[in-house]
């Protein structure tokens, strides 16, 4: 039987009362009642204001929070960005060049996004573009051309990872704010991939290991960036790629998304990572995939879009911390 400290890595914590924000999967033994307790979230979906269009195929664009998110491009072929209130869509500056699949990082009035599909079987693109709450503007590209690639961070210190070129790749590229520069390649190459968390403290999991058919179930695997070079994290419990991913390396959330690809299966699994080990938490409404980014924080988070078919709903994660109580019968 596997235990606690070989899951989590520590003994149980003693405490004389307990933590004020306990995360899902602590457990302590609280010295003043005498009694063993967890964390726990009491988690969510719910159905938030539908896109003005549907968009689906891996290719929307998604940043920021939940109450002030962003979704850009996608397939069809498209420049057309939206901004969410929380409650509703509402159109918002177009970008310079359409596309889908791009790396995407930052909040709703500080977006960027690098690479993409042009139109459905092109090159690869170098674009960069970053957006300001109104309008996107064309920064310096990519070295190399990316698609189906994943991003986090910020307009000042970025990181794009893995994807495909004219092949399956691993290679992560930095952003200072006005370059690109050659970062640590991934340990695993992968394309639609998702990722989070910043550019010193990067994410990234799940994903498609193959360029072409036939292709292989979803990855199931995470890896961390401190920057420099990437390491090996815990294994999602359901593979998958083209999924919607919020939230930091050490408290991350990984929702729906294709696990088998040719066919697709959808999933609407979502899980909780918490630096260390992955744990389901509520599932989706729909099974659905197709988004692509980030969009909020692990404990506040959405999706928009997709493809279950093609869908133009958003859903909406929310989930409260509480405590149980162990007791013996």
């Amino acid at each position: 039987m596997t235990t606690y400290k070989e899951i989590k890595g520590d003994v149980v914590e003693t405490v004389a009362s307990d933590p004020a924000n306990p995360g899902a999967g602590d457990i302590w033994y609280n010295t003043t009642t005498g009694v063993l307790k967890g964390g726990e979230y009491l988690a969510a979906w719910s159905s938030g204001g539908n896109l003005p269009g549907a968009k689906r195929d891996g290719g929307l664009g998604s940043v920021g929070t939940q109450d002030a998110g962003l979704a850009f491009g996608g397939e069809p072929i498209t420049s057309d960005t939206f901004e969410y209130n929380g409650t509703s869509w509402s159109p918002g500056g177009s970008m310079n060049t359409g596309g889908r699949s791009g790396g995407s990082f930052g909040p709703q009035t500080a977006a960027g996004t690098a690479g993409r599909n042009e139109s459905v079987g092109s090159t690869p693109s170098t674009k960069y573009e970053e957006y300001n709450g109104t309008s996107w503007s064309e920064q310096n590209d990519l070295p190399t051309g990316k698609r189906d690639l994943a991003g986090a961070g910020t307009q000042t210190a970025a990181v794009v990872m893995g994807g495909a070129t004219t092949v399956l790749v691993g290679t992560a590229d930095d952003w200072d704010g006005s370059s690109w520069t050659a970062g640590g390649s991934l340990s695993t190459a992968r394309r639609n991939n998702s990722g989070g968390g910043t550019q010193t403290a990067a994410i990234t999991s799940g994903g498609v290991l193959s360029y072409g058919p036939p292709y292989p179930p979803g990855s199931n695997a995470t890896e961390e960036y401190n920057g420099t070079s990437w390491t090996t994290g815990g294994n999602l419990n359901t593979g998958r790629g083209i999924s919607g991913s919020s939230g930091t390396q050490t408290a991350f959330m990984q929702s729906g998304g294709d696990t088998t690809f040719v066919p697709s299966v959808l999933t609407t699994a979502a899980e909780h990572y918490d630096g260390t080990v992955w744990v389901t938490t509520a599932s989706m409404a729909t099974a659905r995939a197709g988004f692509k980014g980030t969009g909020g924080t692990q404990t506040a988070g959405y999706v928009a879009g997709g493809y279950a078919p093609e869908s133009a709903a958003t859903e909406e994660f929310t989930a409260a911390p509480i405590t149980r109580t162990f007791t013996t019968s």
